[in-house]
């Protein structure tokens, strides 16, 4: 009878509202790690030989379908050189979908989140012509209007 008061007592692990899939934290970190990974040009083989995992390992990881423990977490951001709360930068628990960022946040993040995205980030500010900047950016401007109206 003891065991049966104590078994109701004890909380319930928080999961997500669906509570199918991966928890929205786990999602938000494996692609933290992602974005950290690939802005420093380092692959997913590299950071898995540096750290003692398979590459298959840090896939999970960064899709987030496996959960990051803490130890292994410290040594990612070791071998990224970034501090641990870098993984945690702009996620809020507590808001209905967790994240505290605004939608033009998280469009960069997407952005750097990709191999394009990044080249590009690098590339653009070594363009020191003023002229040549806003040209750039008023192409690019025009192909994604281009394509926001193909896609209608």
């Amino acid at each position: 009878m003891k065991d049966k008061k104590v078994a109701q007592a004890m909380p319930q692990p928080i999961r997500s509202a669906a509570n199918d899939g991966p928890n929205p934290v786990d999602l938000y970190v494996g692609g933290q790690v992602r974005v950290r990974r690939k802005f420093l040009g380092i692959s997913q083989q590299e950071l898995a030989a540096g750290i003692g995992l398979t590459f298959q390992q840090v896939q999970k990881y960064e899709r987030g379908s496996n959960r990051i423990s803490a130890s292994k977490l410290y040594e990612i951001a070791k071998y990224l050189k970034a501090p641990i709360s870098f993984f945690f930068d702009g996620y809020e628990s507590g808001g209905p979908e967790g994240f505290s960022e605004s939608d033009s946040e998280k469009t960069v993040h997407g952005f750097l989140a990709t191999n394009e995205g990044i080249e590009l980030a690098e590339a653009f500010p070594r363009v020191k012509n003023t002229k040549i900047r806003q040209r750039i950016l008023t192409l690019v401007r025009t192909i994604g209007d281009e394509d926001d109206d193909r896609s209608r």
